[in-house]
């Protein structure tokens, strides 16, 4: 029942849109980018920044409506982090799939966490952005989210089946991770934090995990537009409303676009954006799930789009774009911490659950865009080539529509 209310939700809000006054707009502000964020086991929690690579504000309120899927898998693990410091001294000094130092709480205490993510996550966005001033932006948005088994016809791309074929039989190896030892089209999610909190997700829960207000300032610096350099500043508030982390947080961006035009009616341009967001930094309750003790997650992201315009002046867009974030836990905890898994049972990746949280995350997304004067469509493909499945293969689809003048 709540997957059927989760697509009867998004095809409501599509009909909704495109009856609306749909008025021309200029086809192109900047780079056509629909959120991007990967849909991340511990992220999709909390606030996280989508870099804005518009050149101004948009000349019509408009509605954004973004769908994705993403595939996550990560085994059974247990971690031990011990709190004598004269034990940390002495296992950062083996490597980390030699260090068993843990016993028993009386003989080694330790602080004890535990995690398996294994489900294909569904994303329903909504980005509702209007023009405040001549230089300034304001955006709401939602974001919820549906856990699903992944069944095919619903993840054609980002279901076990397809993934693990790929494995087998174009790159990766035959059940690199686990997924086959696990069992296909499963749904396990289950995380204890050190503080004993938990989180448990079950096939078909929807999570409506927040609303969050974004600002934008356009600054007018003459001289950058006199060469197709444009700048733009964000401030942004996340309110949080899922029962394991009900909170607010906050954070600044800032975010560059050039532009070149060329003479077979095309055009090309590149941006650079960086973000700095602040986790709970109001708590609505105590023993919130721990998602990760870095407070502050940074990232970096840059872009690149072709744009080809028709005869009647409709375009077709290409991009490229590589976002980086920070570690969601502290980097020196991995200097010292015991991993327990099944490491003789699957082939690589056992300790992913824990060890990738202690790394940056990064991935590359492929985008192509149609846009007319009365809506614009995306399509992408994100693929995390640093390997650390969060998520492994990640797809969506975006549709901009104008709602009606300013």
């Amino acid at each position: 029942m709540l997957k059927k209310n989760f697509f009867f939700l998004l095809l409501f809000v599509s009909l909704f849109s495109l009856g609306q006054k749909q008025d021309s707009i200029s086809l192109k502000n900047g780079i056509d980018k629909p959120s991007l964020l990967p849909i991340h086991h511990f992220g999709m929690f909390s606030s996280r920044i989508n870099q804005n690579f518009k050149i101004r504000p948009p000349d019509k309120l408009t509605l954004n409506i973004s769908y994705a899927s993403a595939n996550t898998f990560h085994p059974f693990v247990e971690m031990y982090l011990p709190k004598d410091a004269s034990t940390r001294q002495e296992m950062s000094n083996i490597i980390w799939y030699d260090r068993h130092f843990y016993k028993d709480q009386e003989t080694t205490p330790a602080n004890y966490e535990s995690i398996i993510i294994d489900a294909v996550f569904k994303n329903l966005r909504i980005d509702y952005n209007t023009q405040i001033s001549k230089n300034h932006e304001l955006g709401i948005t939602l974001r919820s989210y549906l856990v699903s088994k992944g069944k095919y016809p619903f993840s054609i791309f980002t279901g076990d089946e397809f993934l693990e074929w790929f494995h087998s039989n174009i790159a990766g190896g035959e059940d690199p991770f686990g997924r086959k030892y696990y069992g296909f089209n499963q749904v396990n999610v289950n995380y204890q934090d050190r503080n004993g909190n938990k989180m448990s997700l079950r096939d078909g829960q929807f999570i409506f995990a927040g609303i969050e207000l974004n600002h934008f300032y356009y600054p007018n610096f003459i001289n950058l537009k006199k060469k197709n350099i444009f700048v733009n500043f964000g401030s942004h508030l996340g309110l949080n409303t899922s029962k394991y982390n009900p909170s607010i947080d906050i954070g600044i961006s800032g975010n560059i676009t050039k532009e070149w035009t060329l003479k077979n009616e095309s055009e090309i341009r590149s941006a650079f954006g960086s973000s700095i967001l602040r986790k709970n930094m109001i708590d609505f309750k105590e023993n919130l799930v721990n998602f990760g003790n870095n407070k502050f997650l940074g990232s970096l992201e840059a872009m690149f789009e072709y744009t080809k315009y028709t005869k009647r002046k409709n375009y077709h867009s290409i991009a490229v774009n590589y976002q980086i974030q920070t570690r969601f836990s502290k980097k020196e905890e991995a200097s010292y911490y015991q991993l327990v898994g099944l490491w003789q049972e699957i082939h690589s990746g056992w300790q992913n659950g824990f060890e990738k949280l202690y790394e940056y995350q990064s991935a590359w997304s492929w985008i192509y865009t149609y846009g007319r004067k009365n809506y614009s469509f995306s399509l992408y493909i994100k693929e995390d080539l640093y390997l650390n499945n969060s998520p492994d293969l990640q797809t969506g689809i975006s549709l901009k529509i104008p709602l009606s003048n300013k």
